[in-house]
């Protein structure tokens, strides 16, 4: 097996490896070299092996046992491949035509020897240029193609040389070339002797597009690989070159590391201990273990054998750590074997291990430090690096953090967390952003100024010493990476003799040891001795910056050139606007900032070499001020506003630590809404960062135009067109009066988010709710996607059922007319643009579904059914709480049967013969035939996933979807075999390129279960659905115990955390429950992770959940109290809990029977042991006739709302003729995009067309919206071959106006349908979309 993201190439080889990025041997000293080097001894140790720190005394040494025999058995060294010879560690600047800097698609890239980044130019041809630390002599090169779109590929090109990077001799050249395969490499060779400092690749063809990539490109001496060495490596390097979020070449901190690496040749076990150093350590109670280490990810190798290591410690005694049960930081064995099993370290990423060493070795002496590996099968490739190997006592962090907890849990929330991520990985994809709880602007460092993508690099934009640099300190409104910032404004301090908003020049080094990261709080000390702080308020924040040595300067400056700056030096007033707004960021407006500095400006001025001549400047102070505070605000409406602002919240005298003291108050009354007894450090971590996320968002939109005490709440709308034009100091937008909230895209956040804020938010919950609904008031809709308008993205418009499931929770407050009103809208009309509402909705009404000539089509549906089952409670609700002379009251009952039969449509996707969910043609035909569907390919019709995590995407009707596979234990088998069937990433589908979701999902290692998106998530809970809870507490306490680390070193997610999405699962979970049915007031019951948790609710009442014996081995459910009384079903209800109380699990080891009765499941709609039916529209049978007294009137069933039909008279009819006598129980008319629909009519019912009895009759109806479907109940449905509508027009109009006529009642199920032949398929299948992971995929 090869190794992943080779620095060294064979040709046409996938993935090949040399192993070391200094070497091309995989044994290029002799074994056992033991260096000259200091024993340290005493009772602390650090190094991360720069110069001046302990560096190894062995290289490549196995250990000798207590028995005087070597410690290894099956294993030597790795097997060079790659070409040999491998120059690239002399590349020292790479330079190109051109770049995509805004996607991190970077010149760089191309000499990381990572094959899952790429540099890319938007132009037909492209050149690149290596410039070496000293003249080599290069034979040959590799090119490796990038993850996607083959038409940009190189096709012709010439490798050249130079000794001055100006006058070039031709070494290679090539033309007609292509690669068969994404990630390919390719090989050339060719004579030469002499040596060149710059070489260029100059692709001068490409494969048709405009645009030219290239995944590598890597240069080499010509050298044969030697044989491989006779024990495993063990020794200095610099560092991996395949991390996914770290710069190349280097260690965790600083610049070099210690590599392990080799090949376990046997079937059974292999192992080997070598040596890094000798030490004389005493051990003493307080005494911890720390290092990182970076396991590279085996390609092809799903057992993950580089995981299969950890750093050892030889006693004096000797014993070994590993052989001491020792515990790591999160639970699992500190042993080689242990960290292998305990599936919890991310290959290709640095992961942090720590142990209390006190608890198991104190009183001994460590002698030797050492790295292990040991695996139970082969054979395998493995390789990885140790670096921060730290030895030293230290407080137990567990009761430090308790104690934390207790007073300012808002100290345990690392801002930090998520931001170790990038657009090839994600762990969080955040930025640290500081705020008051749901605050109109975020404040933020930024490493990457010219960027409104990834603001904040943790390490992978390092500099060449492997430190961080900060650009500027930043106004952010960015809900995403992927979604983009907008509405920015950047800070820097500087000490320079002429300030400069050069980037590069401006930029200030820091440690994250230097950091404090909170809400409420940012601060860091940079390496040059400044510092800068931030605390914030609503829409304004105090900055401080203080500089030891005085010559202090504030510069400002933008993303680009998209604004204005005015600056005062006489009253030291900073004002601006700001346009800057990603493409994603519809309806954003223009941000005005007032600001002003309390110290006497001596000098200021523009600059123009940042983000431009219009929005660059500077403020210089006196050489001796050492310190520097800025007071500003922002607004939306315009500078006075902002002004007004300002003096709202920060006036004059304000002082920075009452600030921040406030702004801490804020946060810690939000994050102690949960406390937990029985938590590691990490584990609270865990929970206050995962707070702080579900409360960061979303966003006050509005503004107080009034006074502090008589507030005027108004905003500048995003939803609405503009009034005006803006100008420097006023925006054009429209001034609505009312509270709105920003930030939130629905498709990520209905399943957590939203319920966690019905439950954990219960006095907030409402205004958030009605923040949203303000968008309908105000624009006619509710964003799918806020950012801060009607972004058009992701599928559904899922504000239906969250809102719902808010109201139907019992939150108060709400604006429920509203919030149903968009709903119902969202369900029921054909949007205006692609911006709102439901794609398709022109045939997906009709048809039961969306189809696949829709993008995304199935996924549109499932959402959409899920949506439409909140809007049926809702409806049901506000039915059952109607008065009698409510004039809506029939409307809700004919809503609430409509949208429940739509909720069960979900059978219509279903293939029996494939065995999973797939999209329909509009002609109702397969998508793929048996042989082309294969249910582990992404995209195409699924969204951001595949076939098996959409095999389960029915929770509105749990038992409905058994009854599909079988019953309940077919279901349980279907999950079995989802959890057991490896996600591969190879499966590209329809993106045509390996995507981000997809090797995330493959590092969950839990088969295809992809916690790391959201599709996924409910999962885990379906077996309590299929009658095995056991399954379902086992899955989420795995998820909890290790899909979640890393928040110490910027990590802690699994993927993408989108909003608090990611945060609210752990939430849920954590307690013991789990909002699996959203849209309907129940949870199900999972297994809780604490012995006890308190939830602080609404009212000072508390919820209690308590497990005395819960541990890393009870996760096991044994038996269940809620409010003292014994509770058997894994479906706990809303109510019982909302208003306090107390739920007591009993814990055990073994899996139990509790909650596996028939009736003990969450509920569904199908009744159990029944099979899921959706009605059928009549109209559709074959042989059905339509017609109007002669007119054609065939478009009325023609299941197109684009299709209308107008009929005049004073009583137009309509009669529809079966061939066999049908039921309806429900039918629906569509109103047009034109005209006037009816007020009243009759629908009768008839056996011979002559007889006709009244089957429905409605008076004084309005068609609220244009192409607007409504339902309507018969309460009494017979059978009848005809059925006709006698419409009366409106007042004053001349006829009547419709699209459709539906007339619902037969039942129906699964069908087996109409396969493709594989020819339609490949003729129809829409060709993959290129980098869709970074150019669309959002959630």
């Amino acid at each position: 097996m090869d190794l992943r993201r080779p620095l060294g190439l064979v040709a046409s080889l996938g993935l090949i490896v040399t192993m070391s990025t200094s070497m091309t041997s995989a044994h290029a000293v002799p074994p056992a070299t033991v260096a000259d080097q200091p024993v340290v001894s005493g009772s602390s140790f650090f190094t991360s092996f720069e110069p001046g720190q302990p560096q190894p005394g062995y290289t490549d040494a196995v250990e000798t046992g207590p028995d005087g025999k070597p410690r290894t058995e099956g294993v030597r060294g790795p097997t060079p491949t790659g070409i040999g010879g491998s120059e690239m560690d002399k590349v020292t600047k790479v330079t190109a035509n051109g770049e995509n800097t805004g996607g991190g698609e970077i010149a760089t890239n191309a000499a990381d020897g990572d094959k899952f980044t790429k540099w890319l130019v938007f132009e037909p041809t492209g050149w690149l240029v290596y410039e070496t630390s000293a003249p080599v002599v290069i034979r040959k090169y590799a090119l490796t193609s990038a993850n996607d779109a083959d038409g940009r590929d190189p096709q012709n090109w010439t490798v050249s040389g130079s000794n001055d990077g100006a006058a070039w001799t031709t070494l290679d050249t090539q033309t007609g070339q292509s690669f068969e395969n994404r990630f390919q490499t390719k090989e050339y060779s060719f004579s030469n002797e002499t040596a060149y400092k710059f070489f260029k690749l100059d692709v001068t063809l490409n494969h048709g597009e405009d645009i030219v990539q290239l995944a590598d490109w890597y240069l080499s001496n010509g050298a044969p690989l030697p044989p491989p060495g006779p024990v495993a490596e063990s020794q200095l390097d610099s560092g991996p070159t395949s991390a996914y979020n770290a710069r190349a070449r280097v260690g965790f901190t600083g610049v070099k590391s210690f590599r392990y690496a080799g090949h376990q040749d046997s079937t059974g076990r292999g192992y080997t201990w070598n040596k890094i150093s000798d030490v004389d350590l005493k051990v003493g109670k307080d005494t911890r273990l720390s290092y990182k280490i970076f396991p590279e990810h085996v390609e092809g190798d799903l057992s993950y054998p580089s995981t299969y290591a950890a750093l050892d410690l030889a006693f004096d005694d000797g014993t070994y750590l590993s052989d001491l049960k020792a515990k790591d930081n999160h639970g699992f064995t500190l042993s080689p074997r242990g960290q292998g099993d305990s599936k919890a370290l991310y290959t290709n990423q640095w992961n942090n291990v720590e142990a209390d060493l006190g608890a198991v070795a104190a009183g001994k002496t460590i002698k030797r430090i050492l790295v292990g590996y040991d695996k139970p099968s082969g054979p395998a490739d493995f390789r990885g690096w140790l670096d921060d190997i730290r030895i030293a006592a230290a407080i137990n962090p567990d009761r430090a953090a308790q104690k934390t907890a207790a007073k300012h849990p808002s100290d345990l929330a690392l801002t930090t967390r998520g931001t170790n991520a990038t657009g090839g990985f994600s762990r969080g994809n955040n930025f640290p952003a500081t705020a008051v709880p749901h605050g109109f602007n975020f404040w933020t460092p930024v490493t990457n100024a010219g960027s409104t993508s990834w603001l904040y690099d943790y390490a992978k934009g390092n500099n060449e010493d492997n430190k961080p640099t900060m650009q500027a300190l930043s106004i952010s409104h960015e809900p995403s990476p992927w979604m983009g910032d907008r509405q920015t404004f950047q800070v820097m301090p500087s000490t320079a003799d002429t300030p400069t908003a050069d980037r590069k020049a401006r930029a200030w080094s820091f440690s994250h040891d230097n950091e404090v990261a909170r809400p409420y709080y940012y601060g860091v000390t940079f390496d040059n001795g400044n510092a800068a702080e931030i605390a914030p308020t609503d829409h304004a924040a105090m900055l401080r910056f203080s500089f030891p040595a005085g010559k202090a300067s504030l510069v400002f400056d933008n993303v680009n050139n998209s604004g204005g700056l005015s600056l005062d030096p006489a009253t030291g007033v900073v004002t601006g606007f700001t346009d800057i707004k990603s493409g994603l960021s519809t309806g954003a407006g223009r941000l005005f900032v007032y600001g002003v500095v309390d110290q006497k400006v001596l000098a200021s001025g523009k600059l123009a070499n940042g983000g431009g001549a219009d929005v660059g400047g500077y403020f210089m102070f006196d050489a001796k001020t050492t310190q520097v505070q800025l007071r500003i605000a922002t607004s939306l409406i315009g500078t006075a506003q902002a002004r007004k602002n300002l003096e709202l919240e920060l006036p004059a005298g304000s002082k920075f630590n009452k600030v921040k003291d406030a702004a801490q108050a804020q946060w810690d009354k939000k994050l102690s809404t949960i406390e937990v007894e029985g938590a590691t450090a990490d584990q609270l971590t865990t929970l206050y960062s995962n707070l702080y996320r579900l409360f960061l968002y979303p966003n006050n939109g509005s503004e107080n135009t009034g006074t502090a005490s008589k507030p005027v709440i108004t905003y500048a709308s995003p939803t609405s067109p503009k009034v005006g034009a803006d100008t420097p100091t006023t925006t054009g937008s429209k001034i609505v009066a009312g509270q709105t909230y920003v930030n939130n895209g629905f498709w990520d956040t209905y399943r957590t988010v939203w319920p966690a804020y019905s439950l954990f938010s219960q006095d907030d919950a409402a205004a958030l709710v009605n923040g949203f609904v303000q968008q309908y008031k105000d624009g006619g809709w509710i964003s799918r996607w806020s950012s801060p308008g009607y972004a058009n993205l992701m599928v559904g418009t899922s504000s239906d059922v969250a809102f719902a499931d808010a109201y139907l929770k019992g939150i108060k407050g709400i604006d429920v007319q509203a919030a149903y009103d968009a709903a119902v809208k969202n369900a029921s009309v054909v949007p205006p643009s692609q911006n709102v509402g439901r794609k398709g909705m022109d045939l997906s009404t009709f048809n039961g579904y969306t189809a696949n000539t829709t993008g995304e089509g199935f996924s549109w549906s499932m959402d959409g059914y899920i949506n439409d089952f909140g809007i049926a409670n809702m409806s049901k609700a506000l039915y059952d709480k109607a008065k009698k002379n409510d004039p809506r009251k029939q409307e809700y009952l004919d809503n609430y049967k409509y949208f429940l039969n739509r909720a069960r449509n979900y059978v219509n996707l279903f293939d029996p013969t494939v065995g999973f969910f797939q999209g329909k043609g509009p002609d109702g035909v397969w998508g793929n035939s048996p042989s082309t569907f294969d249910p582990q390919d992404w995209g195409h019709d699924y969204t951001e996933t595949n076939a098996w995590n959409m095999a389960f995407s029915a929770p509105q009707d749990g038992a409905g979807l058994a009854a599909i596979y079988g019953g309940r234990d077919g279901l349980a088998k279907k999950l079995d075999e989802f959890f057991s069937t490896p996600e591969d990433a190879l499966h590209t589908g329809g993106y045509g390129g390996t995507i981000h979701e997809m090797l995330e999902a493959r590092d969950v290692r839990m088969g295809q279960y992809g916690h790391s998106n959201q599709p996924s998530h409910h999962i885990t809970y379906m077996y309590d659905v299929a009658g095995q809870p056991w399954k379902t507490q086992e899955k989420v306490r795995e998820v909890l115990s290790r899909l979640y680390t890393g928040s110490e070193i910027g990590q802690g997610y699994p993927g993408d955390e989108d909003n608090g999405e990611m945060s609210s699962w752990y939430l849920f979970s954590s307690l013991g429950f789990y909002p699996l049915q959203v849209g309907s007031p129940t949870y199900a019951i999972g297994s809780p992770l604490f012995t006890k948790a308190t939830v602080r609710l609404a009212g000072g009442k508390k919820l209690v959940i308590s497990a005395p014996k819960n541990s890393s081995k009870n996760i096991y459910v044994k038996s269940v109290r809620v409010n003292g009384k014994a509770w058997t079903s894994t479906a706990l209800p809303h109510d019982l809990i909302a208003n306090g109380g107390k739920v007591e699990f009993e814990m055990t080891d073994q899996p139990t029977k509790w909650g596996t009765g028939r009736n003990d499941a969450p509920p569904s709609i199908t009744k159990p042991g029944e099979d899921p039916m959706t009605w059928h529209d009549s109209t559709s049978d074959t042989g059905a006739v339509i017609g109007a007294g002669g007119a054609d009137v065939s478009a009325l069933i023609d299941n197109d709302s684009k299709t209308q039909v107008t009929l005049t008279g004073a009583q137009p009819t309509v009669t529809v003729a079966l061939p066999q006598g049908r039921p309806v129980g429900m039918y629906t008319l569509t109103s047009g995009t034109t005209g006037t629909a009816p007020s009243a009519w009759t629908l009768e019912g008839s056996n011979d067309g002559t007889t006709w009895s009244t089957v429905d009759r409605r008076t004084g109806e309005t068609f609220a919206w244009a192409s607007y479907t409504r339902s309507f109940s018969i309460a009494s449905p017979k059978a009848y071959t005809q059925y006709r509508l006698v419409l009366t027009p409106a007042a004053g109009a001349d006829g009547v106006t419709l699209a459709e006529v539906e007339l619902l009642g037969t039942l129906k199920g699964v069908e087996t349908g109409t396969h493709p032949s594989d020819k339609r398929v490949a003729e129809t299948k829409p060709s993959p979309t290129p980098s869709q992971s970074i150019d669309r995929n959002w959630g």
